[in-house]
């Protein structure tokens, strides 16, 4: 994961912790061989890789369910410049973790991450009507909290490998309302040049206008629609200075090598206040990318020889 990249002072790798995380578990299943560390959060994690003291560090972006992790999507929108290297995909399993001697029927009050409450709503109303959920912290935190003795809560909704961790015990599990979900995460570094395409390549980006003004949005779709550019995430976030005023988080099919690419981002460029550059990587599904008729780099080439004859 790290030949691409340039080597900073420490060859740590972390991530949104603690241990036991789900993001922790989409850590461990890259193939690295670097030391870890956990930090409390987002915003810790990426200002460890800015400063230096990691090298890089992977934080959760977007869940299948819940849709954009705005912690991570604003944290990679301000400060000094980022860079993702790699996203990882992990299936969403959770459990509800109790200490040794409790059952499910016992079960009173729940806590667990927000993402995680969200997601299994409907499990609990079903299951637990008379259950009180705490939405704070990580999932870990969460089982962390449930293995005290004397916590008030009886019950962690989290991954088994928390849950484990922390010396609970299953009442029950795979109780997602939506099996199928499905958490995205990225590797985030500073600045690098972008290793060659693999076609199955993503790009993201971040859109900041001159102002807000009707079409505005139109006209950044426009320049990835007019160069045959598939969108895979476009969401809006707050530029925290007013209401009312939002940039644009985009991921993009294709790499920033490919001509098409690179005319849609130099057409925001000039149209646009800002565009912020977070990288072009590999597609963690290895889904390939669709070019349209005229929109290869072979057929802009020729294009660019029929206009160099014309004014020559």
């Amino acid at each position: 994961m790290t030949e691409h990249n340039p080597v900073y002072s420490s060859g740590m790798l972390g991530y949104f912790g603690p241990q036991g995380t789900f993001t922790h578990q989409a850590l461990l299943s890259l193939d690295i061989d670097e030391e870890t560390q956990p930090f409390p959060s987002v915003g810790a994690c990426l200002d460890a890789v800015r400063e230096g003291t990691i090298r890089a560090g992977l934080v959760p972006i977007e869940n299948s369910v819940e849709g954009g992790v705005s912690a991570t999507l604003d944290a990679l929108s301000q400060g000094e410049p980022l860079q993702i290297m790699a996203e990882v995909l992990l299936p969403v399993a959770f459990g509800l973790f109790v200490r040794p001697g409790i059952k499910l029927d016992q079960v009173r009050s729940i806590i667990t991450h927000p993402h995680a409450a969200a997601q299994v709503r409907g499990w609990i109303a079903e299951n637990l009507p008379e259950a009180t959920i705490i939405e704070q912290g990580s999932t870990a935190a969460a089982a962390a909290e449930v293995s005290h003795p004397d916590s008030p809560y009886d019950g962690a909704i989290c991954a088994a490998v928390a849950g484990t961790l922390y010396g609970l015990v299953s009442v029950a599990s795979e109780i997602a309302d939506n099996p199928d979900a499905v958490t995205r995460f990225i590797l985030v570094s500073r600045p690098f040049p972008p290793a060659e395409p693999c076609g199955y390549d993503k790009t993201s980006v971040t859109v900041h206008l001159n102002s807000d003004h009707p079409g505005g949005l139109m006209e950044v779709l426009q320049q990835f629609s007019l160069r045959g550019v598939n969108l895979c995430r476009i969401e809006s976030r707050p530029e925290k200075d007013k209401i009312g005023n939002y940039y644009f988080s985009i991921d993009a099919e294709g790499h920033i090598q490919e001509r098409r690419l690179q005319e849609a981002l130099m057409g925001l460029h000039r149209t646009c206040r800002e565009v912020g550059f977070l990288g072009s990587y590999p597609r963690a599904d290895k889904v390939p990318q669709s070019v349209d008729l005229g929109m290869s780099d072979t057929d802009f080439a020729e294009a660019d020889t029929w206009i160099f004859t014309i004014l020559n």
